[in-house]
């Protein structure tokens, strides 16, 4: 828990990080989807250009001194199941899938750590827990509906990159008991532009003309803020307070793919997305909880 609560601060930085990533998810959709920029070769230009933004941050939090690890190949493979999950991320919103089904979707991830939790990590989950999580499963099953004539392997993609997440997620859990926030955080942005790059190869692009650069840039500038707006609002408010505030950005998304891409949800987006926030919610809360008390 923070040293000090302004709970009204740390909402506001959630929810501009939310505006943030909503605007990164339009931009990345309308430069690979309408301009058919490849995926792979968006991602690594939306990351290294965020590094370039995120660099000034890098220094403050001490700089090259956080890269000392016992744990280096550790951190290699972390990083690697992040850029797997981006590349996922970037795929669908190119394909496209709907930027309120796909956001909708990958909201799972935590749901994909409590699992991995309980199975990898020896976590005792409760009988509370595994409902929660079923439950969250069957709104997303409600949002996908695999069993309409209108499904497509496609919207698969997004459930992929919150398993990818949550495998992430998992590692970031088992590191932070030897390295701290700040060494996770430096290897993350320091590595994942290499393997989005060494991902890009194959079908290399550079942006075509002025107008995808300025959109590529806005995209990494986005990136960056919105991490920094993140950071932002846990170092202000506790933990448990703020986390609600993300759920906001489902909204942010929908209402950006309405207007740039003209996309409106069905009604089945909000019940099973209303499944999906209540059962995060409630594991994050009791998770909070249990380690009040293991701190107590």
């Amino acid at each position: 828990m923070t040293t000090k609560h302004m709970p009204l601060l740390g909402a506001t930085w959630m929810i501009l990080a939310g505006i943030s990533f909503a605007i990164v998810n339009t931009l990345t959709q309308y430069v690979s989807y309408k301009m058919q920029m490849p995926s792979t070769s968006v991602a690594f230009f939306q990351y290294f250009i965020a590094l370039i933004f995120m660099s000034p941050m890098l220094l403050k939090m001490g700089g090259i001194n956080l890269l000392k690890t016992k744990h280096f190949p550790t951190h290699l493979l972390r990083v690697f199941l992040s850029v797997i999950g981006v590349q996922l991320w970037i795929w669908a919103l190119s394909y496209p899938v709907p930027i309120w089904q796909a956001i909708a979707l990958v909201m799972i991830s935590p749901l994909f750590a409590t699992v991995g939790a309980g199975l990898f990590l020896g976590e005792h989950i409760g009988t509370a827990r595994w409902l929660a999580t079923i439950a969250g499963f069957f709104g997303a099953m409600l949002i996908l509906e695999p069993w309409s004539d209108n499904f497509s392997w496609a919207t698969l993609l997004p459930v992929g990159a919150a398993f990818f997440w949550a495998c992430y997620s998992l590692m970031v859990k088992k590191l932070s008991h030897e390295d701290s926030p700040s060494t996770m955080t430096i290897y993350l942005l320091l590595l994942i532009s290499p393997f989005n790059l060494v991902l890009a190869l194959p079908e290399w692009t550079m942006p075509a003309t002025h107008t995808v650069w300025l959109l590529l840039i806005a995209t990494g500038a986005c990136s960056a803020f919105a991490n920094w707006a993140i950071a932002n609002a846990y170092n202000v408010a506790d933990a448990s307070f703020v986390q609600p505030f993300d759920h906001a950005k489902l909204f942010f998304n929908v209402l950006a793919g309405w207007i740039v891409f003209g996309w409106v949800p069905p009604g089945r987006l909000w019940l099973g997305a209303a499944i999906i926030i209540g059962a995060v919610a409630f594991i994050t809360q009791h998770e909070y909880k249990l380690s009040r008390e293991q701190k107590s």
